[in-house]
């Protein structure tokens, strides 16, 4: 069977300042910056055909756009808009996409980097609690960038116990 989907391209994040996520982002997580499609500078695109193609609420005006990656994994696409009725970012209890995980081999200094940037870190690492993915080192923990979007970080260097029941495996980054 051919798949159509071969996995995750970007997240994209709206965020209220494109120069500070960029700059947290790139000092946090190492991102950089591959291209900008809108510049703050820019003339704002099509703002009915935006509207349209994301949905937006109208009056809606794309201010920025950029595209950065990560050393391994999807890109991030940032979007600075404004509109007349945002609202603050997710909580974990609310519907809709809550976190997106970046994988490290060391999660202690990735934490570190990350508050250092001026992220939350909201506990220290934790054993993965669930049965299928407990193991040696298998580690998790949940931060808050300064604008809201949830990060976890997750080292998984022992196999899981899910191993013994699937040849299927989660990806991990080369």
């Amino acid at each position: 069977m051919t798949h159509s989907i071969r996995g995750i391209d970007h997240i994209g994040i709206t965020v209220p300042d494109i120069q500070a996520a960029t700059a947290f982002l790139s000092v946090a997580l190492g991102a950089e910056l591959i291209y900008e499609s809108v510049g703050l500078e820019d003339e704002s695109p099509d703002e009915q055909a935006q509207q349209k193609t994301l949905n937006l609420v109208p009056g809606t005006v794309v201010k920025a756009v950029r595209m950065l990656k990560l050393h391994h994994g999807p890109g991030i696409e940032l979007f600075q808009m404004q509109g007349p009725s945002q609202r603050e970012p997710l909580r974990p209890n609310d519907f809709g996409l809550q976190h997106f995980a970046v994988y490290s081999d060391d999660v202690d200094a990735a934490l570190a980097r990350f508050s250092d940037a001026g992220g939350e870190v909201f506990t220290q690492p934790q054993p993965l609690g669930f049965p299928t993915e407990v193991g040696d080192g298998n580690v998790f923990c949940y931060g808050r960038t300064p604008w809201g979007t949830i990060i976890e970080f997750i080292s998984t260097p022992s196999p899981m116990p899910y191993e013994q029941e699937t040849p299927l495996r989660r990806w991990k980054p080369c």
